[in-house]
């Protein structure tokens, strides 16, 4: 009897050893989960990817480092972030965000990615994206059908305001810019409204020409090869101003290359101008029938990336007039 109560002591106390050794090897180990927020995307538009990985409080995980792109053609726009959440079990989550997007109709694969904890490789599960061109073409008609019926998006009254104050705002600098023409520029008389240009900074010169672009809506006339080309114009002429490049005798693939600095150092505003120019080339070029979403998306990115890259205090040379020099 009391062998037998001894050998029921002994096990109890091997299988006690045996899962405390399982619970301390198991709370070393890491979990990954990868997700993406949406699993089809419209070309251009952007998505969220996220690895969320559990780990022990003060365990150190070396993640996947990544640089402009995830894979191939899913480029990043925004820089990772992370987000800690402590639970009150123990483990901690951390999760890595990427803010995604890509330019090509195509099936993405992304691989599994490895997250190392001491000395141990766990690996993510592989996803697939599909981005897809929004359009339909018939080849038949050479017609482009829509994939869902055009929608009317709510009224925007905070958009409204915004752009009233913008207006405003442009309109008062402008006012100002005629007044201290007149003080300091009185004897100088200029009739060629490009030398009148000239002496106003690029960026007051490319918003004027937007908000006439903006108030004549062209493309709600027909005119969506005239508004392209009116609103390539005005952002290659800013950008020959800003960037000191001869972007007027350029192809888009030559200014988007001359522009790699840009991209380094504001991608968003690099990625509006080549959303600008490159559907600007299939409605001149390939005859494409733009949306009027995507030809609005056109004008307000050519506001936000001259606003996101103009220069306030620009100082425009002084270049005297005749009686100037006469005084001279």
């Amino acid at each position: 009897m009391k062998i037998e109560i001894r050998m029921r002591k002994f096990l109890l106390l091997l299988l006690l050893i045996v899962k405390l050794a399982y619970t301390d090897l198991w709370a070393q180990k890491i979990t990954v989960v990868a997700r993406l927020d949406s699993t089809v995307l419209w070309i251009g538009e952007q998505t969220r990817l996220s690895f969320e990985v559990t780990q022990q409080p003060n365990q150190k995980v070396s993640m996947p480092i990544f640089s402009d792109t995830i894979v191939r053609t899913l480029e990043l726009i925004e820089p990772v972030k992370v987000d800690t959440v402590k639970s009150k079990e123990g483990p901690v989550h951390v999760t890595h965000s990427y803010i995604v997007t890509a330019f090509k109709d195509t099936l993405l694969y992304i691989p599994p990615f490895p997250f190392i904890s001491n000395g141990d490789t766990v690996w993510s599960k592989s996803l697939s994206l599909k981005v897809v061109q929004p359009f339909k073409i018939d080849t038949a008609s050479n017609k482009i059908t829509d994939i869902k019926p055009v929608f009317a998006p709510k009224f925007d009254w905070m958009g409204l305001l915004k752009i009233i104050l913008i207006i405003l705002l442009i309109h008062a600098i402008l006012i100002a810019a005629f007044l201290i023409y007149r003080k300091y520029y009185k004897k100088k008389t200029v009739t060629d409204p490009k030398e009148q240009e000239k002496l106003l900074p690029a960026y007051v010169v490319a918003l004027s020409h937007l908000d006439k672009i903006k108030a004549e809506k062209p493309w709600q006339q027909g005119r969506s090869k005239e508004y392209h080309t009116e609103l390539t114009d005005v952002i290659r002429e800013y950008i020959e101003r800003v960037f000191d490049v001869k972007s007027m005798e350029m192809t888009t693939d030559e200014i988007l290359s001359h522009l790699q600095d840009l991209k380094k150092e504001d991608k968003s505003a690099f990625l509006e101008l080549k959303q600008i120019l490159v559907l600007a080339d299939l409605v001149k070029f390939a005859k494409w029938d733009a949306l009027p979403e995507e030809q609005e998306l056109s004008l307000r990115n050519a506001y936000s990336f001259v606003n996101s890259t103009k220069i306030v205090d620009e100082i425009l040379p002084e270049e005297p007039s005749k009686d100037d020099k006469s005084e001279i």
